[in-house]
């Protein structure tokens, strides 16, 4: 039998764009036990309160909600525990650098099935002020408009 080499999405994190620039993309692995890979299968993840932190070298990703296996009774584990992510030592120091410097923090972006492994889409990102997110929102606006205007101009 075959590997799937598809991309599956089970977490995205919307509001991440909406409230920093993002800078730099890496793909991590991230460490599960098994009934929290059954429940992601099952799509029960959220990664909207999540935050990640740099600990003695090792990075981990911290209030990722993993809801609890159904079937997994005593094996389940804290739907909110700290888990893991694996990346190269370089990543790690280079995102801590960086995350160091002001204004700049790491955020998680999306959780997805690559083949049959979890991985997770972590950001270095700036913070945006007030003035930067109403001026996504008035750009945004204006894109529908125009798209808005291209449909009707075609279809008339």
């Amino acid at each position: 039998m075959a590997k799937q080499h598809g991309e599956k999405l089970i977490a995205n994190n919307k509001k991440a764009y909406h409230d920093y620039f993002i800078e730099d993309k890496y793909e991590a692995g991230l460490v599960l036990h098994g009934t929290e890979v059954k429940s992601l299968r099952q799509g029960h993840c959220s990664i909207k309160e999540a935050f990640i932190t740099i600990e003695d070298g090792e990075i981990y990703i911290q209030h990722m909600h993993i809801n609890p296996y159904e079937k997994g009774n005593i094996f389940n584990k804290d739907p909110l525990r700290t888990r893991k992510l694996l990346l190269h030592k370089s990543e790690i120091a280079k995102l801590y650098g960086k995350s160091r410097e002001k204004g700049y923090t790491i955020v998680p972006l999306r959780v997805y099935f690559s083949g049959s492994l979890v991985k997770i889409e972590i950001a270095l990102a700036r913070g945006k002020k007030l003035y930067d997110k109403r001026d996504s929102i008035a750009k945004k606006d204006q894109q529908r408009e125009a798209q808005r205007e291209f449909k009707i101009r075609n279809l008339g």
